[in-house]
């Protein structure tokens, strides 16, 4: 099995497509937009990406978090609040926010679930200040460590009744970056006392199933390589620190944050201790580029997946998504 997480170039596979995914055999796949028309394309999609695998469990996601991170868009799918609609609640009734970020994710993961999507690429647990790029502070669950770690907890049991695995992402903390890493390379010159802070969601989190890196520098840790590029970062801090031992893959490689060939940069961080390498935009030169360069999934990868695959509880009996959204409304409106 390759350690990559592939994206899709279109509402389905083409033949050149078809053809490699069969030969390289991927982790799993990730969707975008462009992946996405309606209920029945989508089921379809998922269907034959699971088919051509042979494998049942096939890790399919998408980034399904709401306001401007939505795949799955109005009219066929609804709007969703973003992060920041929580937090607002929680400053005025933690217990109820916690509740509506349940009801939210639950509601989520009957979309999902729904269309053959296995894993949502949510909660954040990034803890934003008043520096935060906008790429990041608009989806974040707010300031306070103890909040941003509630939530986020709710969120992963809220998508775990529906059947949907979540990761918690960016390891170890995008709060700090002044910079949105889709553009460029953010520095985050905090102390090493100072990023407690960041870290601590992660660790109260450090039994979910998967995570995502950050392509940050953290100088007080390793002031050369972005997070996602650092042995010292993933082993002394994700895996040390935080104490996560689930399945840790990248963020999107081909952010401009990173430098060098796609095969370049999924070989180093690999090299470095991530267990999978997160490609979404199906440049098939890349694709091929990045599968030449990787070899297959560690023993470590593979046991840390498999254990993934089978952390979640017996799927629920949900109510309709509409009943789920309108009490997660409620709670909402009280702000």
């Amino acid at each position: 099995m390759l350690p990559v997480i592939y994206g899709l170039s279109g509402l389905s596979l083409t033949d050149d497509e078809r053809a490699f995914f069969r030969d390289a055999d991927p982790l799993g796949y990730i969707l975008f937009g462009r992946n996405v028309a309606d209920r029945g394309q989508l089921r379809a999609l998922t269907d034959e990406l699971r088919a051509l695998s042979g494998r049942d469990d096939l890790p399919i996601l998408i980034d399904q978090e709401g306001g401007r991170v939505a795949r799955m868009k109005p009219p066929e799918w609804p709007a969703l609040p973003a992060g920041p609609a929580f937090a607002a609640l929680w400053e005025i009734a933690p217990a109820s926010a916690i509740e509506a970020a349940r009801l939210n994710a639950q509601a989520i993961g009957t979309m999902l679930a729904e269309t053959g999507i296995s894993v949502d690429c949510l909660p954040l647990l990034d803890v934003s200040g008043p520096d935060t790029t906008p790429a990041i502070a608009e989806r974040a669950y707010g300031h306070a460590p103890m909040a941003v770690a509630a939530m986020g907890r709710a969120v992963l049991d809220g998508l775990g009744t529906a059947g949907v695995l979540g990761v918690v992402k960016h390891m170890p903390g995008h709060g700090r970056a002044r910079v949105d890493s889709h553009y460029e390379l953010p520095r985050v010159t905090a102390s090493d006392a100072e990023l407690e802070a960041d870290i601590e969601p992660f660790r109260t989190l450090a039994h979910a199933p998967m995570g995502m890196t950050c392509h940050v520098v953290f100088e007080a840790w390793d002031a050369e390589r972005p997070a996602t590029l650092s042995p010292a970062v993933i082993a002394d801090v994700i895996r040390g620190r935080i104490g996560f031992d689930g399945l840790l893959m990248t963020d999107d490689i081909d952010m401009k944050a990173l430098s060098g060939s796609a095969g370049e940069k999924a070989a180093s961080a690999l090299a470095a201790g991530c267990d999978v390498v997160l490609d979404c935009w199906a440049r098939m030169d890349e694709m091929v580029d990045i599968a030449a360069r990787v070899g297959s999934l560690s023993a470590e990868g593979v046991e840390r997946l498999a254990r993934a695959l089978t952390s979640l509880p017996p799927r629920a009996e949900l109510p309709p998504f509409k009943e789920l959204a309108a009490k997660r409304d409620a709670l909402l409106a009280l702000v």
